[in-house]
């Protein structure tokens, strides 16, 4: 493959958490692997977080230290740059203004990494923009509400991907009004994840889930709500861990105190996130030395037949952690056997953790085994480039 010059765009600086931070890692060392020269760029008006002091703010300091620490760490020191459009007059750290708007003329592709950048005069000058979308059905719920209207900020981009895999099959109920959408998985750089190490022996099923997103984007489409929160998901199937004869575990914070109380009646252990996510080493190290994951998927995902699949299972996987997910329909695509299975009732969970338990290593070994052949990197990344013409 000739070497291009490639930026991703994305929000692992101004949403410093661990599992944002390795969904951009994962495609910038991909990339790299490629061969390809590869630019991190975030150009936004959106106010930065700042996980030590719990707040958004205009104070971009925590950006700028995390994007220097892990151009250190993934290599990409020098091809990095940090524009502040939310102020009056805007501040680029790392590379300048001036730098970032030649790099958006001249780049061969610039990917807008879960569509999360928002478009200004600069970026529109390319006509290079690939657009990744992460939460499938809220677009195209929208482009049907509006009678196959497609938003402006779509149409700015030369193509449009989706971690929706089923989108435009006939397992998907919504019409995409002609929309080409193509389907792409979330890359894992599978050896930043791989260990030798085992579980110790009293590790359970665990996840990292961020409990407070009701209602963000919550979509109604042919008269019917399609949620995007993953805590009612969750509260559906509060008694897994009861009927599966062992305890699971939360990294997340449930402040509704009756939620809370359903969950720990039923031998879900929970335990603090903040550590977990303030440090992507953490996170990884907390992955690795779990039993496993058992997690939900959004409503809008399950009901909607998307295919989509988390980053973060992908990861488990890539640790050679077996996991057990809600349906999305991924299983006409991968999985559904050793090491990773999907569940649509409580009776479905109890027996996938029975399965585990009977070959915990024969589940390892095939977890890993589907990462390295679906969500490697460099083969979800190559194919998405070659299918853009890129």
């Amino acid at each position: 493959m000739q070497k291009k010059k490639i930026i991703v765009m994305g929000f692992m600086a101004s949403c410093p958490i661990a599992g944002v931070v390795w969904q951009h890692i994962h495609y910038i060392v991909g990339l790299q692997r490629l061969g390809h020269e590869v630019y991190y760029i975030e150009d936004s008006a959106r106010l930065p977080y700042d996980p030590i002091a719990y707040e958004v703010n205009e104070n971009y300091r925590y950006a700028i230290k995390t994007l220097e620490r892990l151009s250190r760490e993934f290599g990409f020191e020098g091809r990095w740059g940090f524009c502040a459009r939310y102020l009056k007059t805007p501040e680029c750290v790392g590379l300048t203004r001036t730098e970032i708007q030649e790099l958006y003329k001249h780049a061969d592709a610039i990917l807008n990494v879960c569509g999360t950048q928002e478009m200004n005069e600069d970026l529109l000058k390319s006509d290079r923009l690939i657009y990744v979308e992460s939460d499938p059905g809220v677009e195209q719920m929208q482009i049907d509400n509006a009678h196959g209207k497609v938003p402006e900020y779509l149409a700015q981009h030369h193509s449009l991907f989706t971690f929706g895999e089923l989108v435009g099959t006939p397992e998907f109920p919504v019409p995409t009004h002609g929309v080409r959408w193509m389907p792409t998985r979330q890359p894992v750089v599978t050896d930043f994840w791989k260990t030798d190490a085992a579980p110790r022996s009293d590790a359970r099923f665990t996840s990292v889930a961020n409990w407070n997103t009701s209602g963000r984007k919550d979509v109604v489409w042919q008269k019917s709500t399609y949620l995007w929160s993953k805590s009612l998901e969750f509260l559906k199937f509060v008694e897994a861990p009861t009927r599966s004869g062992e305890d699971f575990e939360l990294a997340t914070g449930i402040e509704d105190p009756h939620a809370l109380h359903k969950f720990q009646t039923n031998r879900w252990q929970f335990t603090d996130p903040g550590p977990i996510s303030i440090d992507h080493h953490s996170y990884r190290s907390y992955l690795q030395g779990s039993k496993g994951e058992f997690t939900v998927a959004k409503d809008q995902y399950v009901r909607l037949k998307t295919g989509w699949f988390s980053d973060r299972t992908a990861c488990y996987l890539a640790c050679g952690r077996p996991a057990i997910t809600q349906q999305t329909q991924f299983t006409q695509l991968y999985g559904g056997n050793k090491g990773l299975l999907a569940f649509e009732t409580l009776d479905d969970i109890a027996a996938a953790v029975e399965s585990v338990n009977a070959d915990y290593a024969g589940h390892c070994r095939a977890a890993y085994e589907i990462a390295a052949e679906y969500f490697e990197a460099t083969k979800v990344l190559s194919s998405l480039l070659e299918r853009a013409g890129v």
